[in-house]
């Protein structure tokens, strides 16, 4: 009980900090913000960092929200890192045994230690099995579980509060919390991340110069993850004189054609290849590590990412507009017209830019924020791929400094559409289409003769609906119904009113009981009318 009150604490100082600031009334309230300042954002995002893991992985979820947050919050909540200080070795002795059933000196022949990395969720030891096999072992910090189900709780009833107040009306504070939810428990489960290693290593099979480190099998649980130990320095590590004796051109083009065939032929893409999760190895290729958060599009969306990605690239902003439209979801307040006018000047910008300058993952996080501020909610995928391809636009800097995203993009377009063509070419796919053709050709005679049959009997109809024609009957209805009501209930007034004169024996307070009845009846009557016009009023505006 007292941790949850400390976190209640921590969330009113954070919200009481940060709950009048430019991009929460934005986010909120819908109101206009100003420019976001960089030097707010780097607090902002320090300021996560300090509250712990919940918060860091809260900042790292945000961070693809391209529609609640300005771009320079998004760029500061992307490069959070959560490196922490180790929990000590008895722990992990104790995690270990509990996790495989055997200590660690039955399991291991060697196991250091001091751990090679440590972050908030877990810590990385370097270790041998018995059959000679060098592995990394990652496990679960203690405790992290309960702590994350405590600050999810206090999360949750400041959510509900959120909502039952309507103080958000551009966010579903509700709905927001339950993805947080299942993409951190999803992580903390490393059987989870053992997938991913299987997934994303197979598709990177035939990249010689991409190292992905797979599981063991029977060393892995949801708590400890046994995988290939892959040495190396963080790129960001390495030093200019090493630098030299390393074909950094051909590793950044070969990491940039691996994302590309990750993202728009297998649908399947390592999510977070921030300069952390990038190694150099001793025999100088790439070492991807920390698959805990992986992307997944489907067929359908790759189709158009694709089409989006080259219409950056080649500056053609009506085309980039068209694929944002066709992937959104229209609100009522969505303009058009002034999305794909911002959308053209973005691509324009961005496509008159140096080399140096361009960032494709930028443009296509703005693309999401001008969309949203247009009245065009945007699928999650595409902010998880712009924050993406800004990681790998900050790696292919490191690698090589005279990287061309654009001509690179240029000179794989052929090859990704070759081997996009293929992948559909798969003969349960050619099967699905010869099965459709089939049917089609089957159906095509006797929908013609229908349609040649009604046009020589002169009964050939359209039939064209642009507005939700049961909804306005429904209305009409509803607005009859009411003025037959009022009509009665005058009726009765006046009935009563012209009774009143009629001389009778039985009185209710003085006046003949027949005309109050029917007085007491319309009275009765219209406010019961009232009644339910007030609350059918009431219901549609909370609706709205």
């Amino acid at each position: 009980m007292n941790g949850r009150l400390g976190r209640y604490k921590d969330l009113a100082w954070f919200v009481a900090k940060y709950g009048r600031a430019d991009f929460v009334s934005k986010a909120f309230h819908g109101e206009e913000s100003g420019s976001a300042d960089p030097a707010g954002a780097e607090a902002f995002a320090r300021d996560l960092e300090s509250l712990g893991p919940t918060f860091i992985k809260l900042g790292q979820l945000l961070s693809t929200r391209a529609d609640l947050l300005p771009p320079a919050y998004l760029e500061a909540l992307a490069r959070l890192q959560d490196n922490v200080e180790p929990f000590p070795y008895e722990d992990v002795e104790r995690t270990i045994r509990e996790e495989l059933g055997v200590r660690i000196s039955h399991a291991f022949v060697e196991f250091d230690r001091l751990p090679i990395a440590a972050a908030s969720l877990g810590q990385v030891h370097r270790a041998v099995l018995r059959g000679g096999r060098e592995v990394a072992v990652k496990v679960q910090r203690p405790g992290i579980h309960e702590l994350i189900e405590n600050d999810l709780a206090a999360f949750h009833e400041i959510a509900k509060v959120i909502d039952r107040l309507g103080a958000a009306r551009n966010v579903d504070a509700a709905r927001i919390l339950e993805e947080f939810r299942r993409a951190l428990f999803s992580e903390l489960d490393y059987r989870e991340e053992a997938r991913n290693l299987v997934t994303v290593a197979h598709q990177l099979r035939d990249f010689e110069n991409i190292v992905v480190p797979l599981p063991v099998d029977d060393f892995t649980t949801a708590r400890v993850l046994t995988m290939d130990y892959v040495g190396g320095t963080k790129i960001t590590a390495i030093s200019r004189v090493e630098w030299t004796e390393v074909d950094g051109a051909a590793l950044a083009e070969e990491l940039f054609r691996a994302y590309l065939q990750q993202i728009l032929i297998d649908g399947v893409f390592h999510a977070d290849p921030h300069p952390g999760n990038v190694l150099l190895t001793p025999d100088h290729r790439i070492g991807l590590i920390d698959l805990g958060m992986v992307g997944r599009i489907s067929p359908q969306t790759q189709e158009q990412l694709f089409k989006l990605i080259l219409g950056i690239s080649e500056g053609r902003g009506d085309e980039a507009a068209d694929v944002l439209v066709s992937l959104g979801e229209r609100r009522e307040d969505f303009h058009e017209a002034d999305m794909r006018r911002a959308v053209a000047d973005l691509v324009s910008r961005f496509h008159h830019l140096t080399m140096r300058e361009m960032n494709v993952g930028r443009v296509v996080i703005e693309m999401s924020r001008s969309a949203a501020e247009h009245g065009l909610k945007m699928p999650p995928e595409l902010a998880l791929l712009g924050k993406t391809l800004l990681h790998l636009d900050e790696v292919g800097r490191v690698l090589d400094s005279e990287f061309d995203v654009n001509a690179s993009l240029r000179g794989n377009a052929s090859s990704v559409m070759r081997r996009r063509m293929m992948k559909s070419a798969t003969p349960a796919n050619l099967f699905s289409a010869a099965m459709d053709v089939r049917e089609f050709a089957e159906r095509l005679p006797g929908r013609v003769n229908k349609i040649l049959d009604s046009l020589a009997a002169s009964d050939l109809r359209f039939k064209v609906e642009v507005i939700d024609q049961g909804s306005i009957i429904e209305g009409l209805q509803k607005v009859a119904n009411r003025i037959a009501l009022g009509l009665v209930l005058a009726a009765l007034i006046v009935g009563a009113a012209m009774l009143m004169r009629v001389p009778t024996s039985l009185t209710i307070f003085g006046y003949p009981w027949i005309a109050m009845l029917l007085f007491l009846a319309a009275a009765a009557g219209g406010l019961w009318m009232a009644w339910t016009i007030l609350i059918g009023d009431v219901r549609r505006t909370r609706a709205r």
